[in-house]
């Protein structure tokens, strides 16, 4: 197996700007797989708030391995650079028939950073099958800001998925996507390990930019989904611009010139 970090493409970082997350089905091997499971159950212990990542987890843990990765090493720098620190950690479990699902929410306070942002690395060590409660999510809902549960009465949203999966499964999402943790209706526990990194660098041009003019990318930014009102979709677009702007540091970028116009503002010229 290469050792080589294997960084995310323009594609696939847009693709990321576009959803709010971006999945890597099955690419854990399953040592590591059932070594986690095995931690999880146990439970696992806390790391302080800003350690960095590099030096947060000893070389015989599961995570460190995980991390290791190249495609998990590789896609965790293009979003959040070399040397992220860990803002927490947790493990996810939802109970065989626990008869109930987590409100609808995003992580934390209204956060409106309009150039950075944190990634939460979700990992799920066994296949989940879509009777285990799968973490459910909405596509391109992380830049419509809101203040933790205040959408927890919203019940379903077109559009929306929940997660089945592989075994080994990695899904890196924005900070700010809405999500939940649906209803477990098998007889088994179901795993899910969580890491939340915060970057130390400015987030421009991590990735492998090689194809960062690909009209793939600007198909991937304009990108619309069901739930969306057809006014706010506009907003939608607009705020991913203005992202890709930040992470590229291409203040010329656009969709359909929504942020030039808007951004017009001719000033006067003296005359000799």
């Amino acid at each position: 197996m290469s050792t080589s970090k294997q960084l995310l493409t323009s594609v696939q970082v847009a693709r990321f700007v576009a959803q709010g997350f971006l999945r890597l089905d099955g690419v854990v091997p399953q040592e590591i797989n059932e070594r986690a499971v095995a931690a999880l159950t146990e439970g696992l212990p806390a790391v302080s708030y800003g350690t960095p990542l590099g030096g947060a987890f000893a070389q015989d843990t599961f995570v460190h391995e995980l991390l290791a990765l190249p495609v998990v090493a590789g896609a965790v720098e293009s979003l959040v650079g070399p040397e992220p620190t860990v803002d927490h950690h947790a493990v996810h479990v939802r109970e065989p028939h626990e008869g109930q699902a987590q409100p609808l929410h995003g992580d934390a306070i209204i956060d409106v950073r309009p150039d950075a942002f944190d990634i939460q690395l979700m990992y799920y060590p066994h296949e989940v099958t879509a009777e285990m409660g799968g973490t459910l999510s909405v596509p391109g809902s992380h830049l419509r800001r809101i203040n933790e549960t205040d959408v927890g009465r919203v019940q379903n949203l077109r559009g929306q998925t929940r997660l089945t999966c592989p075994a080994g499964t990695v899904v890196l999402v924005h900070h700010g996507i809405w999500h939940s943790g649906r209803r477990n209706d098998t007889a088994g526990r179901r795993y899910m390990y969580k890491l939340r990194l915060n970057p130390t660098v400015p987030q421009v041009r991590l990735w492998d930019v090689s194809d960062l003019h690909d009209p793939a990318v600007t198909a991937e930014l304009n990108t619309h989904f069901p739930w969306y009102e057809w006014a706010t979709a506009r907003l939608e677009i607009y705020n991913r611009v203005l992202l890709w702007r930040a992470l590229t540091g291409d203040d010329s970028f656009d969709v359909d010139y929504w942020v030039t116009r808007v951004s017009n503002r001719p000033t006067l010229r003296s005359h000799a």
